[in-house]
Protein backbone atom coordinates (compact mmCIF):
# COMPACT_ATOMS: atom_id res chain seq x y z
CA UNK A 1 0.00 0.00 0.00
CA UNK A 2 3.04 2.40 0.69
CA UNK A 3 4.00 1.77 -2.46
CA UNK A 4 0.78 2.11 -4.23
CA UNK A 5 0.69 5.62 -2.69
CA UNK A 6 4.22 6.54 -3.38
CA UNK A 7 3.46 5.91 -6.88
CA UNK A 8 0.69 7.98 -6.96
CA UNK A 9 2.32 11.01 -5.24
CA UNK A 10 5.37 11.01 -7.97
CA UNK A 11 2.88 10.82 -10.82
CA UNK A 12 0.99 13.63 -9.18
CA UNK A 13 -2.03 12.03 -7.78
CA UNK A 14 -1.57 11.00 -3.97
CA UNK A 15 -0.89 13.66 -1.77
CA UNK A 16 -0.70 14.18 1.86
CA UNK A 17 -1.53 17.08 4.09
CA UNK A 18 0.04 17.41 7.16
CA UNK A 19 -0.19 19.10 10.49
CA UNK A 20 2.99 20.01 12.64
CA UNK A 21 3.41 21.84 15.58
CA UNK A 22 7.16 22.69 15.36
CA UNK A 23 8.99 19.95 14.79
CA UNK A 24 5.76 17.61 15.76
CA UNK A 25 3.60 15.32 13.38
CA UNK A 26 0.30 16.30 15.00
CA UNK A 27 -2.42 15.09 12.44
CA UNK A 28 -2.96 14.69 9.04
CA UNK A 29 -4.95 12.85 6.12
CA UNK A 30 -3.52 11.82 2.80
CA UNK A 31 -6.00 10.66 -0.46
CA UNK A 32 -6.04 10.69 -4.17
CA UNK A 33 -7.12 13.70 -6.65
CA UNK A 34 -8.30 12.56 -10.11
CA UNK A 35 -9.77 15.51 -12.08
CA UNK A 36 -11.63 17.82 -10.09
CA UNK A 37 -12.31 15.39 -7.18
CA UNK A 38 -10.40 14.84 -4.11
CA UNK A 39 -10.70 10.90 -2.71
CA UNK A 40 -9.43 11.04 0.98
CA UNK A 41 -8.18 7.94 2.29
CA UNK A 42 -6.76 7.81 6.40
CA UNK A 43 -7.36 10.78 8.71
CA UNK A 44 -4.51 10.44 11.67
CA UNK A 45 -4.39 13.15 15.09
CA UNK A 46 -1.18 12.21 16.97
CA UNK A 47 -2.65 15.82 18.85
CA UNK A 48 -6.21 17.21 19.41
CA UNK A 49 -7.86 18.30 16.61
CA UNK A 50 -4.75 17.55 14.06
CA UNK A 51 -7.07 15.51 11.66
CA UNK A 52 -9.70 17.95 11.88
CA UNK A 53 -7.08 21.01 10.65
CA UNK A 54 -6.01 18.71 7.95
CA UNK A 55 -9.64 18.54 6.39
CA UNK A 56 -10.43 22.08 6.90
CA UNK A 57 -7.14 22.91 5.45
CA UNK A 58 -7.52 20.74 2.45
CA UNK A 59 -11.27 22.10 2.15
CA UNK A 60 -9.58 25.69 2.16
CA UNK A 61 -7.78 24.65 -0.64
CA UNK A 62 -9.97 23.09 -2.75
CA UNK A 63 -12.62 25.64 -2.48
CA UNK A 64 -9.77 28.43 -3.97
CA UNK A 65 -9.84 26.25 -6.56
CA UNK A 66 -13.46 25.67 -7.21
CA UNK A 67 -13.37 21.86 -6.14
CA UNK A 68 -16.45 21.22 -4.62
CA UNK A 69 -16.31 18.20 -3.63
CA UNK A 70 -14.50 15.77 -0.91
CA UNK A 71 -15.07 12.04 -0.40
CA UNK A 72 -14.62 10.95 2.91
CA UNK A 73 -16.17 7.40 2.04
CA UNK A 74 -17.62 6.85 5.45
CA UNK A 75 -20.37 8.59 7.02
CA UNK A 76 -19.43 8.98 11.16
CA UNK A 77 -19.98 11.15 13.74
CA UNK A 78 -16.73 12.76 13.64
CA UNK A 79 -16.85 13.81 10.07
CA UNK A 80 -20.48 14.81 10.43
CA UNK A 81 -19.60 17.39 13.01
CA UNK A 82 -17.45 18.99 10.60
CA UNK A 83 -20.08 19.84 7.99
CA UNK A 84 -20.04 16.36 5.93
CA UNK A 85 -23.06 15.34 3.75
CA UNK A 86 -24.48 11.67 3.15
CA UNK A 87 -25.45 12.02 -0.45
CA UNK A 88 -27.39 9.02 -2.01
CA UNK A 89 -25.35 6.45 -3.66
CA UNK A 90 -26.48 7.60 -7.63
CA UNK A 91 -26.12 11.80 -6.82
CA UNK A 92 -22.51 10.85 -5.49
CA UNK A 93 -21.74 8.93 -8.26
CA UNK A 94 -22.90 11.04 -10.86
CA UNK A 95 -21.47 14.11 -9.28
CA UNK A 96 -18.13 12.37 -8.24
CA UNK A 97 -17.84 11.01 -11.98
CA UNK A 98 -18.61 14.01 -13.60
CA UNK A 99 -15.67 15.99 -11.36
CA UNK A 100 -13.13 13.48 -11.84
CA UNK A 101 -13.82 13.83 -15.84
CA UNK A 102 -12.82 17.85 -15.44
CA UNK A 103 -9.26 18.98 -15.66
CA UNK A 104 -7.67 18.98 -12.65
CA UNK A 105 -3.91 19.76 -10.92
CA UNK A 106 -1.67 17.07 -11.10
CA UNK A 107 1.47 17.04 -9.89
CA UNK A 108 3.61 18.07 -6.37
CA UNK A 109 0.90 20.72 -5.03
CA UNK A 110 3.62 21.38 -2.49
CA UNK A 111 4.85 24.90 -4.38
CA UNK A 112 0.91 25.61 -5.01
CA UNK A 113 -0.27 24.53 -1.27
CA UNK A 114 2.80 25.15 0.41
CA UNK A 115 3.04 25.91 4.94
CA UNK A 116 0.01 27.94 5.40
CA UNK A 117 0.50 29.54 8.84
CA UNK A 118 -2.44 28.98 11.49
CA UNK A 119 -3.08 32.45 12.18
CA UNK A 120 -3.79 32.95 8.45
CA UNK A 121 -6.27 30.20 8.71
CA UNK A 122 -7.53 30.88 11.57
CA UNK A 123 -8.54 34.63 10.27
CA UNK A 124 -10.13 33.22 7.68
CA UNK A 125 -11.75 30.03 8.19
CA UNK A 126 -11.11 29.36 11.95
CA UNK A 127 -8.66 26.46 10.83
CA UNK A 128 -5.20 25.74 11.49
CA UNK A 129 -1.23 25.53 9.92
CA UNK A 130 -0.70 22.33 7.20
CA UNK A 131 1.73 21.36 4.71
CA UNK A 132 0.96 19.11 1.66
CA UNK A 133 3.45 16.48 2.37
CA UNK A 134 6.14 14.42 -0.08
CA UNK A 135 6.21 11.05 1.46
CA UNK A 136 7.40 12.55 4.97
CA UNK A 137 7.56 16.09 6.02
CA UNK A 138 8.00 19.00 3.68
CA UNK A 139 10.04 21.78 5.44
Amino acid sequence: MCEAYDTLHELGYGHSIEVWDGATLAGGLYGVAIGRMFFGESMFSAATGGSKIALAALAHHLDLRGWPLIDAQVENAHLMSLGAMSWPRDRFLDVAGTLAGEPGEPGNWSERFGVVPAWCLAVETGRASVVEGETGRTT
